[in-house]
């Protein structure tokens, strides 16, 4: 009965533009995490472009929640909505940690296989702005979101290899002749595998909403 009631009211279709605006941030910051990690004098001003999207995506996941506590009528479950803006502002907080590791250490020279993690990093933003529109018509899309969070976590898996690539080939060449620049490096990977880690929490946040829903 409580469906079919839902199903008569207006629904909120604010919080659809709002998924959308966030995971434009997501795919910005990850654009300026790539070119970050080409390296050079242009580091900081990457840095501070992550840092500016971040910003923007805090400010979007206040008015989800204050839309939240608003709405009458949500288009899903509200404590769906609350984690899946969580999860996705949980990604570009994690690209600004690395950011701002990076400007710590003044690092300026990154290895191919932290370039490699940060393509693994922009493509998973990519495919979660496909997924989040979709969201609006669920039923509809059900089968493209399933194969979007199926590629995301594909994605992770690649990640979660370039990180041990990474590590042990640091461990080689650094490890014992220079283990501050070891430490460094592995912290760098550390935190481009989270950031990866956070865009499969994304998707699986997404999966569990189709569930739900269809």
């Amino acid at each position: 009965m409580l469906g079919w009631f839902r199903a008569l009211m207006p629904r909120e279709d604010r919080f659809f533009d709002l998924f959308e605006q966030h995971a434009r941030t997501l795919v910005a910051g990850a654009e300026a995490l790539e070119e970050l990690l080409r390296g050079g004098d242009a580091v900081p001003r990457y840095c501070q472009v992550i840092a500016d999207r971040e910003h923007e995506a805090d400010d979007i996941s206040r008015e989800v929640l204050l839309a939240v506590r608003r709405s009458f009528i949500t288009p899903f479950d509200r404590g769906d909505i609350k984690d899946l803006i969580q999860s996705m502002d949980d990604a570009i907080d994690q690209m600004n940690r690395t950011a701002k590791t990076i400007m710590l250490f003044e690092i300026r020279t990154f290895d191919p296989v932290m370039r490699e993690m940060g393509g693994t990093v922009l493509e998973a933003a990519r495919l979660t702005a496909e997924a989040v529109p979709l969201l609006n018509a669920i039923g509809k899309h059900s089968t493209r979101l399933s194969a979007l969070t199926e590629r995301v976590v594909e994605v992770e898996g690649r990640s979660d290899a370039l990180h041990e690539q990474g590590l042990k080939a640091l461990f080689h060449a650094k490890g014992r002749s220079d283990p501050m620049a070891y430490i460094v490096g592995s912290e760098i990977l550390g935190h481009l595998e989270d950031v990866v880690d956070r865009f499969e929490d994304v998707a699986n946040e997404i999966s569990a909403i189709v569930i739900e829903n269809v």
